[in-house]
């Protein structure tokens, strides 16, 4: 199961400050100076952690499918609380009949493991825990959104919400000033930018960038 890979923020920290804070206007990478100024779409960022969920490829015997959990990384600790509420959502028989049907050449699902216990701040989102969807990975190819979106509607699970549109500027400054959350009257952690057409770098890495409201409080 891959891991999910580093978004970067949008600009460079600065060393004096032993990378506390950023160098304004420096962009990390020079796709993101190249199209800083067409329009991304942002969705909110949830203080939580990742999560993976890895489906395997279906045989008609049974014997080869699964559904397997995995943190950030193969060593990361998943904690118990979050592992019950992860068996409930993936593995009763009606989802995992779903999945064989949706995924029979095999999928990794990558989100968040969100709510009470999850970060500071995690009751905020909700008094439970659960998972929140953000990307999905057949083989080689990463889903264009409506298509998370489906999956995410077929299987009954959240879906981290679009909350707007704009450039890369536009999302500095809405990051900065702080804006609500979609799940309640709290601050959003940050956001989360992708070029509407997706698009890779030279390397083959995935043209996508974050920014953190405490970005600017340090």
């Amino acid at each position: 199961m891959k891991e999910y890979h580093k978004i970067q923020t949008v600009f460079k920290r600065d060393p004096e400050t032993k990378f506390k804070t950023l160098l304004e206007g420096n962009f990390a990478l020079p796709e993101f100076e190249y199209l800083k100024n067409n329009e991304w779409i942002f969705t909110e960022k949830v203080d939580g952690t990742n999560i993976r969920i890895k489906c395997a490829p279906y045989q008609e015997d049974g014997k080869a499918y699964g559904i397997t959990f995995g943190g950030k990384t193969d060593r990361a600790q998943i904690p118990g609380f979050l592992v019950e509420n992860l068996i409930q959502l993936f593995h009763n028989d009606d989802t995992r009949c779903i999945i064989a049907e949706m995924f029979s050449e095999g999928a990794c699902l990558y989100g968040e493991g969100y709510g009470a216990k999850i970060q500071k701040g995690g009751g905020n989102y909700r008094q439970d825990q659960s998972f929140v969807l953000f990307d999905v990975k057949i083989g080689d190819w990463w889903l264009q959104r409506k298509d998370i979106e489906s999956i995410s509607i077929g299987l009954g699970l959240d879906i981290v919400p679009i909350v707007g549109t704009g450039t890369l500027f536009d999302m500095v400054e809405q990051t900065r000033g702080g804006f609500n959350s979609t799940w309640g009257n709290f601050r959003a952690e940050g956001m989360v930018a992708r070029p509407v057409v997706e698009l890779k770098a030279r390397n083959g890495s995935r043209i996508i960038t974050k920014i953190k409201y405490k970005d600017f409080r340090r």
